[in-house]
């Protein structure tokens, strides 16, 4: 199952969006949160796979709010205005609905999360194959390559990945120790049960964390002697 929350103030759209998952098949509504704060908690307390994120919220506003996570699942932003398009570009949304939000726009942005790019269905068979400095990634029949350049990080989330790069996030199905045979060990890195990082793009290293550009990775405590012997030959 694919699971997703609301975060939306007004109860018409909140029940146009929910009306349109009820006719979807994988994806489980975890709950409906009217503002930030709410919707804050809720991440912090259980596993959110896609963010359904209304731009105006009272108080802090869906885009100030996205801003402020360190680790978001993947959004999908919701708006009455057109003029927010551009400003959303900088966070790597999967998609932007106008309202008022026809089933018909809704279903091509759940296509985008389940087919092809985001989440693949479990295959038989292998989900990723090495080739020199690429893996593809597989789903459905599809093959995505991504180089390992791109790779900023890898998030475990039960049954499936989060690849995450400074231009797209890329969900698969597939398990964390499987992905790091497929690794080069010169280039990445397991700091944590749930997290790879490519050694190139670490900012900084301090106490139990690490610094990916504007992101911040724990580090597992079974991890850290492998960490600081990577601090200590460099």
């Amino acid at each position: 199952m694919i699971k997703c929350i609301i975060v939306e103030d007004e109860t018409l759209a909140q029940d146009v969006i929910k009306s349109h998952l009820q006719q979807l098949g994988r994806w489980e509504l975890m709950g409906v949160y009217r503002n930030a704060p709410e919707a804050m908690e809720a991440l912090r307390t259980m596993e959110v796979d896609v963010m359904f994120l209304d731009i105006r919220l009272p108080g802090m506003s869906g885009l100030n709010f996205l801003r402020s996570l360190q680790d978001p699942p993947l959004v999908v932003l919701t708006t009455a205005y057109a003029e927010y398009a551009v400003e959303s570009y900088e966070f790597s949304v999967i998609d932007y609905l106008l309202k008022p939000i026809s089933y018909e726009r809704f279903s091509k942005a759940i296509d985008k999360i389940e087919d092809g790019r985001l989440f693949s269905p479990a295959a038989a068979g292998k989900e990723l194959e090495r080739n020199g400095d690429h893996i593809f990634v597989r789903s459905n029949s599809k093959f995505f390559k991504v180089n390992f350049s791109e790779i900023m990080y890898i998030q475990g989330m039960k049954d499936y990945l989060k690849i995450c790069t400074p231009e797209y996030t890329l969900v698969t199905h597939q398990t964390m120790n499987e992905l790091e045979k497929l690794l080069p060990p010169r280039q990445f890195i397991r700091v944590h049960k749930s997290y790879i990082i490519a050694i190139s793009h670490i900012r900084s290293i301090y106490g139990n964390s690490i610094e990916l550009g504007k992101v911040t990775i724990p580090i597992g405590i079974n991890y850290k002697e492998a960490v600081m012997a990577l601090v200590g030959r460099r």
